[in-house]
Order: structure tokens, then C-alpha cells, then sequence
């Protein structure tokens, strides 16, 4: 580890040396600028200290061989947060607002060796259910649902009103929720990652998931959770909910995350021509997301069987050690090497045995997501200049706050479509009033109203 005058200076804003504690990942000087913190990191080393909230310290692997080397050696470093040692002795508040991303929950996420091989067989084995053509109709006639409630009027927050909302629309329809459920699913999500009420978003989308287990339990579908609950590996309810929280957390958020940021490469000043003239496809701009602002930038989390030395730095037991995929993608010692790698060699689906098992359909996904939305407004373009874009202060995401765009008004027009095959079973449940200007948490109703004309 390097002596603190090798280090360098901390980035404008940075209270790390004030503080005697880590690098804080939860503020918005942060957020404004998380490479030139990255920066600094690299100065103590392939990791260094921060502070993902108050009061709760870890080690963030910057380094993108150390990464690797991290994500791909389980038998050191393990992802059971039970071995938590702060949290074990009582030094983390029990209100901290990482506590729901890194406490233990029986799921794949958290657990190891035999036990994570179970339950993670069940997941990719009924991800792999799934048919990309049905993922592409579906994605089509959503898009198309959420273009309808704004094209009217020439302008949009396409954070709110489209890349927040379309993943989650996509996984009811995959997980078989009915109306009512489903729109509680789309509120709890929803509230929880907008951090409104967080409480009692929780409480809401942990009720609609009890409700949907016990519903898929009587009457199984075709689709994922039915898929879940077939499998050999038995899932006991009490493992299903962890599975389903794990397949929305990690299907949604980082989803939304990346459909907007890639909207922001190319409505940007400076790469819209080379849109408009064919010159950018939409691929190599959800790419450079991946690569150079990963969704999901410092999460991970892995916690030493015992004190290890990662490349002369020194990681102790029970602490926890994050991987900072957006520093390691951006590392420097790849700047050599990055001409040569796969495009899929960055780290924002992880590596390793708990690498991202839909990262197939997240692509296919994200990609489908902003084609529509170019074909169906094709004179969009930012309403703000692309340095003003503000980002969400969080210590894991990298999130923009809104992304406002205009375009010349569309009429709307009612067509007739077909709708999806669970669609059409869930219809029958509760409507808005007005499907065309569904209230927040009603757009899933909403939706299935739309699809029945």
C-alpha cells in the first residue's frame, strides 16, 4: 500500500482526509464527477477505503486484474454477508440505507459454493425458458404503450416516463402478474429505488410478491416464477421471494440505468449527426455505457475468509470488499489493451460464478428499448444542454436523475394489437379509469387495458 505521500490529492469536494474515514461514495460531489474520485482512488493502490454511507466503511478493488481476480476466486473471497464482522458487532446502523443491498437474504447473491450452485441453477435454468422472439414482441408493444402517454405532447422525461418504467413492465409480464399485483410491484420498485417513502414502498412490493408466490403455488403459468417453482431445485417460498427480489433488482435498476444513459450518448450535441446520418448504431452506444459509465458502478460485495494481501493491499476478514466495475472498466492499464478485448470484456455484468445470468436478454432488452423510441420519434433530441444532466447520489448506481427531451408532437392513434399470452390471462383484473394517462404505480393495468383496446 502506498505512504500517504504517494497519494494524490483528493478531487474537488472530497472530504475523505477531513474525515479520517473513507472516500464517502454517497454524495452528490461524488455523483458529479465519480472518475476523478476514481482517480484518487488509485493512488492507495488496487483498492482503496470508502465510505458507502455514514458510518459504514469498506474496501473498493479500483484495479480491473485485482477485480478479477476478486470475482473469480470464491473460495477467498466469499459473498455470505452473515460473516459481516461490523454488522455482526453491532457498529452499523440498523437504519442504514445499504443495509437492504448488502444484508444476508437466502439467495443466490448472498450465498456460496453448493448452496449458491442450487439456488442459482434454478434462476438460469428458468431464465433460459424464456423466447427471445416473445421478449421482442413484448418489448415492441410496450415501448409503443409508454411512447403513446407523452408523443402527444412534444416533450419527456425519458428517466421517468420510459427507462424507469419499461423494465418493469417487461418483468411483470414475464413473472405472470396479474393487474392488481402487478401495478403494486411497479409502485414498491419504483418507490424504493426513488427513495419516496422508501418504508412503506417495501412493505408494498414484499405484500404483492407473498401474494403473487402464493398465486403461482394454485395456479402455475408460463412464465418465470411458475418456471422457478418447477424446478428440481424445490424452492421453498421463503427462497422464492430472495429469487424474485434478486431477478427485479437486478433486471430493473441497472436496465433503466443503462437505457437512459445510452439515450444520453446519442440525443447528445455531439453525436446526434452521426445518428440521424447512420454513422452511431445503437449497439455501440449502450457499449460505451457499459464500458465507460457502468450501470451498476461499485457493488459486488465480498467479504475475506480470512486477512489477505490483494496485490500488496491489505483486506481483512469479514470486512467488506466491493468491486468498482466503472473503475476497473476505466482503468488505466488497459488503455493498452482495450483496442484487442472482446466488447464484452468489461465488468458491468460482473465475472465469476455470480456473473449477470440474464445479461442475454438485459442486451436485447436495453438495445430493443431505445430503437423504438427512435423510430417512433425520430427528431428527438435533449432538451438541456448534456453537461447540465444531473445524476442520483448513490454509492452503487450510476444513475441520471432526469433526461429531458423534446420532439414535434405525435397524434395519437388507436391501433389494434395482439396481445402477449399472459397479458391476455391477466387482463381480466382491475383497470385505471383512463389507460391512456395511467397514474404512477397503474401502469401495468394500464398497459393490459391498452392491449385490449
Amino acid at each position: 500500500m502506498p505512504s500517504p505521500a504517494d497519494i494524490p490529492a483528493p478531487p474537488p469536494g472530497c472530504p475523505a482526509h477531513n474525515s479520517g474515514k473513507g472516500i464517502p461514495l454517497y454524495t452528490a460531489d461524488f455523483a458529479d464527477d465519480p472518475q476523478a474520485h476514481y482517480e484518487y482512488m488509485r493512488g492507495f493502490g488496487v483498492a482503496a477505503p470508502v465510505e458507502l454511507a455514514p458510518g459504514v466503511e469498506a474496501s473498493l478493488v479500483t484495479d480491473y486484474a485485482a477485480a478479477l481476480h476478486v470475482l473469480q476466486n470464491p473460495d477467498v473471497f466469499g459473498r455470505d454477508s452473515r460473516r459481516w464482522r461490523a454488522l455482526n458487532e453491532g457498529r452499523i446502523p440498523m437504519n442504514s440505507p445499504v443495509l437492504p443491498m448488502m444484508a444476508f437474504r437466502p439467495g443466490p447473491l448472498f450465498t456460496d459454493g453448493p448452496e449458491h450452485l442450487r439456488l442459482r441453477q434454478a434462476m438460469t435454468d428458468s431464465l433460459a425458458k424464456i423466447d427471445s422472439r416473445w421478449v421482442t414482441r413484448l418489448g415492441e408493444r410496450i415501448a409503443k404503450y409508454l411512447i403513446e402517454q407523452f408523443k402527444g405532447r412534444g416533450t419527456v422525461d425519458l428517466v421517468r416516463e420510459y427507462a424507469q418504467v419499461l423494465p418493469l413492465l417487461v418483468f411483470n409480464e414475464l413473472f405472470g402478474c396479474p393487474a392488481d399485483v402487478g401495478d403494486r410491484v411497479v409502485f414498491g420498485i419504483s418507490g424504493i429505488f426513488d427513495g419516496t417513502d422508501a418504508e412503506r414502498a417495501n412493505k408494498v412490493l414484499g405484500e404483492a410478491l407473498f401474494e403473487l408466490v402464493a398465486l403461482k403455488r394454485k395456479e402455475p403459468g408460463e412464465d418465470v416464477i411458475s418456471w422457478l417453482m418447477q424446478h428440481p431445485a424445490a424452492l421453498t417460498d421463503e427462497e422464492m421471494i430472495p429469487q424474485i427480489i434478486q431477478l427485479i433488482g437486478g433486471g430493473t435498476e441497472p436496465l433503466a440505468n443503462l437505457i437512459a444513459s445510452a439515450l444520453a450518448v446519442l440525443l447528445s450535441e455531439e453525436t446526434i449527426a452521426g445518428l440521424h446520418s447512420g454513422g452511431l448504431l445503437v449497439e455501440d452506444a449502450v457499449n460505451e455505457v457499459l464500458w465507460n459509465s457502468a450501470p451498476i458502478s461499485n457493488y459486488a460485495t465480498h467479504f475475506p475468509l480470512q486477512d489477505v494481501e490483494l496485490s500488496g493491499y491489505r483486506l481483512d476478514a469479514g470486512d467488506p470488499v466491493l468491486i468498482s466495475f466503472a473503475a476497473a472498466n476505466t482503468d488505466p492499464n488497459l488503455s493498452g489493451d482495450r483496442q484487442t478485448l472482446s466488447k464484452r470484456a468489461h465488468l458491468a455484468w460482473g465475472a465469476g460464478p455470480h456473473a449477470c445470468p440474464a445479461k442475454d436478454p438485459a442486451l436485447l432488452i436495453s438495445v430493443q428499448a431505445i430503437e423504438n423510441l427512435l423510430k417512433d420519434l425520430p427528431d428527438i433530441e435533449l432538451a438541456v444542454p448534456s453537461e447540465n444532466l444531473a445524476y442520483r447520489p448513490g454509492p452503487f448506481h450510476r444513475a441520471l436523475s432526469s433526461l429531458p427531451a423534446r420532439f414535434t408532437p405525435v397524434r395519437i392513434s388507436r391501433r389494434e394489437t395482439a396481445a402477449p399470452r399472459s397479458a391476455v390471462r391477466a387482463a381480466g383484473g382491475p383497470r385505471t379509469e383512463d389507460a391512456s394517462a395511467p397514474q404512477k404505480g397503474k401502469f401495468w393495468s394500464g398497459f393490459l387495458a391498452w392491449m385490449k383496446g
